[in-house]
């Protein structure tokens, strides 16, 4: 059988083109290497079922965000199925009391290909959206008290998946942020701490990022913000503090900033935002607000795949 993917709508896209054309060629190894991990040795259901050809119907059961279409075609892909989708990347999700199961999309293959894929296809699925859909929840929030800068992910993801966590975020409509440590240089209270200042830690790692580089530096007072922006940071991160003493400080570092010609330098804040708190935090002056709850230890979204019968 020929392995095709069939989409009757694209994934979300710029004028360039999908977020799948961001992903790396070796993502399709990983894929094989999941695979290899669900069934290192002896496929005992597949002997059962064989390989006459079905049909299997994706079901969306709760309501989300649609996000991983490009890692669950390239499952289905690497055994020679056909999915076709009845829904865009990015899509909103609503089943309801009197359709309790959308239909998302339908896989043509052999009946053991389709089984071998289902559980890798599923779990890629559910967490993807459950990601993207944590960070258009919070989002819209934020949206809805004002707030027009950056929402933003961390580095907090799950080893082994950062890529699909991180394009999850993308569909999400929020910033990922850095998406590893070799992506921007962020200079923590350990760093500072290791070098002896602010001033030693960025002119360290100014020596070896080059003029390319951005810098930025968590900070916990409003003199070491304005030490850090001294010493040459780009970014300066006001972490850990409450919502009323951010809103305070970002106003007067912002207005010092610029006073001084360094209205470039981005402010952002982080350290235990979500949902139930982020409006203390949706002040202007913030030009980046991140929070790892819009990726670590999200609700999935609930999906299940049935062969016809």
């Amino acid at each position: 059988m020929a392995s095709t993917t069939e989409r009757t709508a694209p994934a979300p896209a710029s004028a360039h083109g999908t977020l799948a054309h961001l992903l790396p060629a070796d993502y399709k190894r990983t894929i094989a290497s999941w695979l290899h991990e669900d069934c290192p040795s002896f496929d005992y259901g597949g002997f059962v079922v064989g390989e006459d050809v079905k049909t299997a119907t994706l079901y969306a059961k709760s309501p989300g965000i649609l996000a991983g279409a490009p890692f669950v075609d390239e499952v289905f892909r690497q055994l020679t199925c056909t999915i076709r989708w009845n829904y865009p990347e990015g899509a909103p999700l609503t089943p309801t009391a009197t359709q309790p199961k959308l239909v998302v999309a339908t896989v043509v293959g052999p009946a053991r290909c389709l089984l071998l894929g289902e559980r890798l296809a599923l779990n890629l699925l559910s967490r993807a959206s459950g990601i993207a859909t944590a960070c258009h929840n919070l989002l819209t929030l934020l949206r809805s008290y004002g707030y027009t800068g950056i929402l933003a992910g961390t580095r907090k993801t799950t080893p082994g998946f950062r890529l699909v966590e991180k394009y999850a975020m993308l569909v999400g409509g929020v910033d990922q942020h850095r998406f590893d440590l070799s992506s921007m240089v962020m200079l923590k209270d350990n760093h500072v701490w290791s070098t002896g200042s602010i001033e030693n830690a960025v002119k360290a790692a100014r020596s070896v990022v080059g003029f390319s580089g951005k810098i930025e530096v968590e900070v916990g007072s409003e003199e070491e913000a304005c030490e850090a922006v001294s010493a040459g940071a780009d970014v300066v991160m006001l972490d850990n503090c409450g919502g009323a003493v951010v809103r305070a400080a970002a106003e007067r570092l912002k207005r010092r900033w610029r006073e001084e010609g360094k209205g470039h330098v981005l402010l952002e804040c982080s350290g235990g935002l979500g949902e139930s708190n982020v409006a203390e935090y949706a002040c202007n002056d913030i030009d980046i607000i991140s929070t790892s709850s819009i990726h670590q230890s999200t609700k999935h979204v609930d999906f299940s795949l049935k062969i016809d019968h």
